[in-house]
C-alpha cells in the first residue's frame, strides 16, 4: 500500500463521531446515503492522491467488521 494511514490519526475522534451522527440526525435513508457520498467525495478531493484513494477503497472493501 502507499502512504495510507490505517491507525488512529486524528484528535477528538469522539467529537468527530458525534458531529457525523448529528449531521445524519433526522435524515431519511436516501438523504443519509447522499450525505455520506458527498462526504466521501469532499474528502477524496482533499486527499487528491489516486494511489492513496485506491488503497483506501481496497482497505475498506476488505474490512467486514
Amino acid at each position: 500500500m502507499s502512504d495510507l494511514i490505517l491507525t488512529p490519526n486524528f484528535d477528538n475522534a469522539d467529537d468527530f463521531y458525534a458531529t457525523l451522527l448529528a449531521a445524519h440526525e433526522g435524515l431519511e435513508k436516501a438523504d443519509s446515503d447522499a450525505l455520506n457520498a458527498r462526504l466521501v467525495l469532499v474528502l477524496a478531493n482533499h486527499i487528491g492522491d489516486g494511489t492513496v484513494l485506491s488503497d483506501a477503497i481496497l482497505a475498506a472493501s476488505l474490512s467486514n467488521d
